[in-house]
């Protein structure tokens, strides 16, 4: 398994070119953003498990492999996680090369097109936001060979990781979601984040989870 080349440990605060930004999830934010993730994933976990089980049901018994993909993803300040989703594909890509979705995709079964056109693969994740690995409301996690890529050609894009990855975002609700097949759609993407980062506030999180149940559930970017 490769590491990116840039490193992203101690990152608060952290400088790259004419950028500096800080974690502002310290003190008393952090703990607000916590009770905030514990509570809505609590929440959402117990009104979704119907779901979950029928979900379940059809990723199992429609095609061959495991209920749920488990893909490491850099978390927090560049820690490896995993992430959870429903298995959407007839494969499991980890590694080196993890190629993105794009329309059409043969890999992609036909529940799990469903699922990952409706975003309904990625429920799985307010496990990891009660856990405590992610939140409900940050950068969305890239395969860590992607990270790498970027890392190199696209100028503070490992400022995302100082926040926890997050299951939607400002980029999310503002349409860059879905496959990438530009440098300038994961730029558009990344400036969200960090203008997320700079800006946050608990008001903020609110606006964007209202704003995803509104719109965010089902885009034509996503593969």
């Amino acid at each position: 398994m490769i590491e990116p080349k840039h490193s992203v440990q101690h990152v608060t605060p952290m400088q790259n070119q004419n950028t500096i930004l800080s974690t502002p999830f310290i003190g008393f934010n952090k703990f607000i953003k916590r009770l905030e993730d514990i509570i809505v994933s609590f929440i959402i976990l117990i009104l979704i498990s119907p779901l979950l089980l029928i979900i379940s049901i059809l990723v199992k018994t429609t095609s061959h492999g495991p209920i749920l993909f488990k893909q490491n993803r850099h978390g927090l300040n560049g820690t490896i996680i995993k992430v959870w989703k429903f298995r959407s594909m007839s494969v499991m890509e980890e590694g080196d090369s993890v190629k993105q979705a794009t329309k059409n995709d043969q890999r992609v079964t036909r529940v799990g097109a469903f699922l990952r056109k409706t975003s309904l693969d990625e429920l799985p994740q307010f496990f990891n936001v009660l856990f405590g690995s992610m939140s409900i409301v940050g950068p969305r996690p890239h395969a860590l060979s992607h990270n790498e890529y970027y890392a190199e050609h696209i100028n503070d894009y490992m400022l995302r990781h100082i926040v926890k990855p997050g299951i939607t975002g400002l980029a999310q609700v503002s349409g860059w979601r879905g496959e990438t097949d530009t440098l300038d759609k994961m730029q558009n993407r990344v400036t969200c984040d960090l203008e997320y980062i700079a800006h946050w506030s608990l008001w903020l999180d609110i606006k964007l989870i209202f704003l995803t149940i509104l719109r965010g559930f089902t885009q034509k970017t996503a593969y």
